[in-house]
């Protein structure tokens, strides 16, 4: 398809979006949404994403320490090939990444917590709430990475 006959074809296709119908049935143009790239995210949306993928990578997460579980129940030689993996740079980088979605996963719920208790929906407060679920998931990664290697 030419460059001008696909630009024509997506002219047609947007026009065709923005035709609607009136409460009498009458033809009315109607706006598109704007587009993700220039909507501007709201702290809660992002949160309300980040909660879900959390969620994901902590089910994905858990497949990892469920190996290491099974290998250290099956053989030695087993088990220090699983420790070898999850000692080596991409181990640790997987860790870290599990433990972060851990550590957020469990912040938000509390945030979800407290909404059930019918606190905190008015703008100020689940915006403030939802800076300091970051926070409090930065600060808690770290101090559990830098306790956990100064013991290892």
């Amino acid at each position: 398809m030419a460059p001008a006959e696909l630009e024509r074809c997506v002219k047609d296709v947007r026009e065709a979006l923005m035709v609607g119908r009136n409460s009498e049935g009458k033809p009315v143009r109607r706006p598109l949404s704007p587009h993700l790239q220039v909507y501007r995210w709201p702290v809660s949306m992002a949160m309300s994403i980040l909660h879900r993928v959390t969620g994901v990578a902590l089910a994905i997460g858990t497949l990892m320490l469920t190996w290491w579980l099974i290998a250290a129940a099956s053989s030695d030689p087993v088990f220090d090939q699983a420790q070898w993996f999850l000692g080596s740079p991409i181990g640790l980088l997987l860790l870290f990444g599990w433990s972060v979605a851990l550590i957020f996963h469990f912040f938000s719920g509390i945030r979800h917590l407290v909404w059930d208790a019918g606190i905190g929906f008015d703008a100020p407060a689940y915006n403030t709430s939802g800076w300091a679920v970051l926070i409090a998931t930065a600060i808690g990664s770290v101090l559990i990475w830098v306790i956990g290697l100064a013991v290892w």
